[in-house]
């Protein structure tokens, strides 16, 4: 039983610190910014504690200089038993690192200097591990530029293929099909994902992560091949690491934003992340916080949020778009204009600050300019989704529903996880009024998400449009389980589809309890001003006539349309009253002379 991991201890920090290295040596330098914020967020009186012994999680432990220069390429030998240990094995690695030491750094040079395909010349006699995945990682990158150039010449061609083929994947798979390192794992998942082979990715990631826990590119990997939320919780169970620790809580959050589908759950885990006893001053924790709060559509706290950490960090760029969102939804059009204004100066070539701008743009209802910022976001980055959805949604509103088709259509080849793009792919379909295209979209977005009431009532209005009145009711009662029940849209349009149906009583059930609603609500008459005569209607034949004159001396003594409707509905109101009271009469008369 793996014990519960309570807060951050000395080895913690050691492994995070550990990671910073290692990541950066390997080119990582996402994972290792990351890693070195997160251990700048620990307060410094965990930090500076005694260390613990070290405790080797890989193969390329950290380096220890050697007094005495040791002879380049030196030959090494098993031992005489023919057994290798693993404490061997550490120490032979270790001396291989050493005696390429100058390579390495030399290949690291080239690496940022964007000169990959120097690097793995420079690499091409070293045998280290490390060496190997600089010279793996070198040659990936640089196949993956070339497939990128290659699929930019088809620019405009209708052979154009949905996404960059990389023809090398195969050949750079084979070369670390047997790996048993963590680092070569992380690779050999990487492969596998790009070549759909998700299974397969999913098990190789777990081993990298068992062999190094801190590597955050191989969670990130991970959370990238799961489909659901189930799915995430079932592979949670398989994860090498206690339920409690930071990484597992940071992986669930991580990938449940991602799937865009967290909860008040994750937002508990959030604040254990950012509680003194793990990494209270962690700015890329509060971002992880704030975008929990926008998925949950709690804009007002995730905006309070984003504030605090700009105001602790005011050139942080990361996650800067999901706060543009916010302001684009909350219409706070002075804060986004100013924000934009502050980071187009910071730097115009993040593809989060060009969605930003955009966003800004687009609130000023200028979509051609917002346009051209998305577009250039996803010049810059052809895999980022949001940019992408954004340029769909201008389309949109441009009325350009096939160039709304389109940017909806690559934002899908990016990731066909996101609900947003097939959404906008059936609203595209459906000004094009092409309802059956419509439904089909729309039913891959609810499969994605299914509490979303807005993505049911689309549907629902699908099949209305095609006069599928049944299959449009059953989506709109759906669309009641998640709504707020002091909405009343959802009970107009189920009330008019049974009328369409001829089905009154059932019309009348759910204008009776719009009515009920409004009334609790204290909304003013004209909200439920028809239902109210609906009902009434329903009941003056045979029904509540006392309901119904209610109803209606309520609507005539108001100012609203429906009030000149209601004195004739009153006559026959009294007249049916008239002929119900003297039935009574008679049949009372009755009883009493049977007696």
């Amino acid at each position: 039983m793996e014990s519960i991991v309570t807060c951050v201890d000395a080895q913690m920090v050691h492994d995070i610190r550990n990671s910073v290295r290692e990541c950066s040596d390997r080119g990582l330098a996402v994972t290792s910014k990351w890693a070195a914020e997160l251990l700048l967020s620990i307060p410094p009186n965990k930090r500076t504690s005694s260390r613990p012994t070290p405790t080797f999680q890989t193969s390329t432990p950290a380096r220890v200089r050697s007094p005495a220069p040791q002879p380049a390429a030196a030959p090494l030998h098993a031992p005489a038993s023919g057994y290798i240990s693993a404490d061997d094995t550490r120490v032979l690695e270790h001396d291989l690192e050493s005696q390429e030491e100058d390579v390495l750094v030399a290949a690291r040079a080239c690496m940022d200097g964007r000169e990959f395909s120097r690097a793995v010349h420079m690499l091409r006699d070293c045998r280290s591990s490390k060496a190997r995945f600089l010279s793996t990682y070198c040659r990936f990158i640089a196949s993956e530029k070339k497939a990128l150039r290659d699929w930019h010449k088809l620019d405009n061609n209708r052979h154009q293929p949905p996404v960059p083929i990389n023809t090398s994947l195969t050949d750079l798979l084979e070369t670390v099909r047997n790996a048993t390192d963590p680092w070569q794992l992380f690779l050999k998942a990487l492969f596998l994902s790009r070549l759909s082979r998700r299974e397969e990715a999913i098990e190789s990631a777990l081993l990298s992560i068992a062999g190094f826990q801190w590597n955050w590119s191989a969670w990130t990997l991970l959370g990238s091949c799961i489909g659901d939320g189930e799915e995430l919780s079932s592979l949670v169970q398989l994860l090498p690491l206690s339920p409690t620790h930071p990484l597992v809580h940071m992986f669930q959050i991580k990938t449940l934003n991602e799937l865009h589908n967290p909860s008040e759950h994750e937002l508990s885990l959030c604040d254990r992340l950012l509680s003194q006893d793990f990494f209270p001053n962690s700015h890329w924790a509060m971002s992880l916080r704030a975008c929990v709060l926008y998925h949950m559509h709690a804009f007002g706290p995730a905006e309070e949020q984003f504030e605090r950490i700009l105001a602790l960090d005011p050139y942080r760029i990361d996650d800067i778009d999901v706060f543009s969102n916010i302001l684009y939804v909350t219409e706070n059009r002075l804060k986004l204009s100013k924000l934009a204004h502050e980071f187009l100066d910071l730097d115009k070539d993040r593809p989060e600050v060009c969605c930003l701008v955009g966003n800004h743009y687009s609130l000023r209802a200028e979509h051609e300019k917002a346009v051209k910022y998305f577009r250039r976001a996803t010049q810059l980055d052809r895999t980022y989704l949001s940019a992408w959805t954004l340029m769909g949604h201008e389309y949109v509103e441009m009325k350009n529903s096939h160039a709304a088709i389109e940017a909806y259509r690559r934002a899908v080849d990016v990731n066909r996880k996101d609900y947003r793009a097939w959404y906008g792919l059936g609203q595209a379909y459906e000004l094009l009024s092409m309802h059956h295209y419509a439904l089909h979209y729309y039913q891959h977005a609810t499969a994605l998400r299914p509490y979303d009431v807005r993505l049911w009532q689309a549907q629902g209005m699908c099949y209305e449009e095609i006069s599928r009145y049944r299959e449009a009711i059953e989506c709109l009662k759906r669309a009641l389980i998640p709504a707020d029940p002091h909405e009343i849209s959802i009970f107009l349009k189920l009330a008019r589809l049974h009328q369409l149906l001829d089905e009154q009583a059932e019309a009348v059930a759910y204008h009776r309890r719009v009515v009920e609603v409004c009334q609790a609500d204290l909304r003013p008459i004209q909200d439920y001003a028809k239902s109210s005569l609906a009902v009434a209607q329903y009941q003056i034949p045979n029904g509540d006539l006392l309901l119904a004159r209610e109803y209606l001396e309520r609507v005539a003594s108001s100012n609203t349309e429906e009030a000149g409707q209601a004195p004739e509905l009153l006559k026959a109101l009294k007249v049916a009253l008239q002929e119900r009271s003297e039935g009574n009469r008679v049949r009372n008369s009755d009883i009493e002379s049977t007696q």
